[in-house]
């Protein structure tokens, strides 16, 4: 497409090759990088869109985004992806003032707009709720994709998503020898890389604590890693190899999922934590949420699902269901329309007369 422009954030170390549409690298420690992009992004885009998350951007706290939307000549929309429930003082001033310098706000969820209003002193009127983007998958029996991946004949649970200490997969290992007495044939899948920060600071100590505690709880016939970033392709695969898809997040003010959105977009079974989204996205029959989660709690859920077809056929069809909302030419509609209102809003705030000037009809 010839209608856009796509710059990335480079942190150090990490010379990831981009693909040629890429046309913009900012250095994330590199300040000047900001403004320099910021006034190149004016000159050859109508509008900008800024994923903003405190850990991405450089600068304490992202600080550095500042750079680069006062170097904008042309309207920004900003999608938060993190939003604290309790951030610190600095942390609530960085999304506040965001928030307050672009043209419009997108959030992910109904929970992130509360939290912003509630402890961010944000006004509602300035967000956006757009829900995360799902890829439109068809309804996929798993029995037909299991073999493909060495699975059938298995009960398929799965996890997905960067390896980090905050997705509870702990809570999952010592649920699972409840799980395995009830459904011998039960497999519990842990699909992805770990996370680039983590693997920054300890390298792969983390990974190596899970798979101690697999080897402790003699689960090794029933747990896989599959340590790699899966792509789309590869992840729609594992997705419709699933059972059941579980968020077991220890975190429980996260307000948006690309997991949980995915699992839902798949039309799978999800048994969860309640953190935020969750409780959310899960509500009225869309999941089973565990209130009180303990490994065996958490196995009881599980083992109730396993055991009952038809519970697990409904709760992934209201899965499904609710997701055509979130698939992408959906969520790209609702960016496009406020791409819109927000370019149109700035076309007339250029053809109003300056402040103090009076304009006279003749």
């Amino acid at each position: 497409m010839g209608d856009r422009e796509i710059a990335v954030l480079l942190p150090p170390g990490r010379g990831t090759p981009f693909p040629l549409e890429v046309h913009h690298r900012i250095r994330r420690d590199e300040q000047a990088d900001y403004a320099a992009t910021g006034r190149a992004l004016g000159a050859c885009a109508a509008a900008v869109s800024i994923q903003f998350d405190y850990d991405t951007w450089g600068g304490a706290d992202g600080e550095y985004v500042f750079d680069l939307v006062q170097a904008l000549e042309v309207p920004a929309v900003a999608t938060l992806h993190s939003i604290l429930r309790k951030p610190t003082p600095r942390q609530r001033t960085v999304i506040a003032d965001l928030v307050a310098s672009v043209d419009a706000t997108v959030v992910m969820s109904r929970s992130a707009a509360t939290v912003l209003t509630n402890d961010y002193g944000v006004d509602p009127l300035r967000l956006n709720v757009i829900p995360h983007g799902v890829p439109d998958l068809p309804l996929a029996d798993p029995a037909v994709i299991k073999a493909s991946l060495g699975l059938e004949g298995r009960q398929v649970i799965l996890s997905f998503g960067l390896l980090g200490p905050t997705k509870g997969y702990e809570l999952m290992l010592e649920a699972m020898p409840a799980v395995i007495a009830a459904n011998p044939a039960v497999c519990y899948v842990i699909v992805g890389a770990t996370h680039p920060d983590v693997l920054e600071a300890e390298g792969e100590s983390y990974r190596a604590t899970l798979v101690a505690r697999v080897k402790a709880l003699k689960l090794g016939n029933h747990v896989r890693f599959v340590d790699e970033f899966a792509h789309r392709v590869a992840m729609t695969r594992w997705l419709q190899a699933a059972d059941i898809v579980v968020t077991p997040y220890s975190d429980l003010d996260q307000t948006v999922s690309g997991t949980l959105s995915y699992a839902m977009g798949a039309g799978r079974a999800i048994v969860s934590t309640p953190y935020a989204y969750a409780a959310e996205l899960l509500a009225d029959g869309r999941g089973v949420l565990v209130p009180k989660p303990s490994p065996k709690t958490f196995a009881a859920a599980l083992n109730d699902v396993l055991g009952d077809d038809d519970l697990r056929a409904a709760l992934g069809r209201a899965a499904y269901d609710h997701s055509r909302q979130m698939v992408w030419s959906e969520v790209g509609a609702q960016y496009r329309a406020l791409f819109g209102r927000v370019g149109a809003a700035a076309s007339v705030a250029a053809k109003a007369p300056p402040v103090g000037f009076t304009a006279i009809n003749v």
